[in-house]
């Protein structure tokens, strides 16, 4: 059996732990490549990253597709992510691709407006969308403005802190003010390289349920 079709079983042991079999939703992820990232990228660790979120997808998605952007002090959005194209994306599609800015700074408001655009502009559906962002640590205070904004489209929004660094601005997110209905939550890992599919996978989907239910409650999806 692949690893994909492995991590499907496990995605779907998850959902049916949670209640969220059947559900249909976008997936998008957004992977900070700023400095401090480097080793991460280096030695296949957001490979593996990308690989997991992915089987997510092919639960949730009709398609089983996964949008993808990657930032520092720049942006990209880059292809989505299929089945097709999974294996060796990140070298490909960012370690290679010399258009896409990395290694620099982090700025998270300028990629989290091109989300909502992407999804409340561009391609406006009730679908739910479920937004990973992974950032290793010194998100910017800016990041509040979109996700108060957002509070009221149907997109959650799931941070999954990596490493040791300052994690002051998400882990505040449980208690911002100002919104419509919670559509944040943020859980932290200090090595994701130890941790399991199924300790990822439980944590990922720990909050987006309660948001769906409340979600559908306030006509938002």
């Amino acid at each position: 059996m692949s690893s994909i079709s492995l991590r499907k079983e496990k995605v779907k042991v998850v959902l049916t732990k949670k209640n969220l079999t059947g559900v249909r939703a976008k997936v998008g992820l957004v992977l900070d490549i700023s400095g401090s990232m480097r080793r991460l990228y280096k030695v296949g660790e957001v490979q593996e990253a990308v690989e997991r979120i992915a089987a997510v997808a092919s639960q949730f998605d009709d398609d089983g597709s996964l949008d993808i952007w990657v930032y520092d002090n720049e942006f990209a959005r880059l292809p989505e992510v299929t089945e097709h194209n999974l294996l060796g994306y990140v070298e490909k599609n960012i370690l290679n691709n010399g258009e896409i800015h990395k290694f620099g700074r982090n700025d998270e408001p300028q990629v989290m407006a091109d989300v909502m655009k992407k999804y409340t502009v561009e391609e406006p559906n009730d679908e739910p969308v479920f937004l990973i962002f992974i950032n290793d640590g010194g998100c910017k205070p800016g990041i509040k403005k979109f996700i108060v904004e957002s509070s009221t489209k149907p997109i959650f929004w799931q941070f999954v802190g990596i490493g040791d660094a300052n994690f002051d601005v998400l882990r505040k997110l449980d208690t911002m003010e100002g919104r419509f209905i919670d559509n944040a939550s943020f859980f932290h890992f200090e090595d994701i390289e130890k941790v399991t599919d199924e300790q990822l996978y439980d944590n990922l989907l720990n909050e987006f349920p309660s948001w769906l239910k409340e979600a559908k409650e306030k006509g938002i999806i």
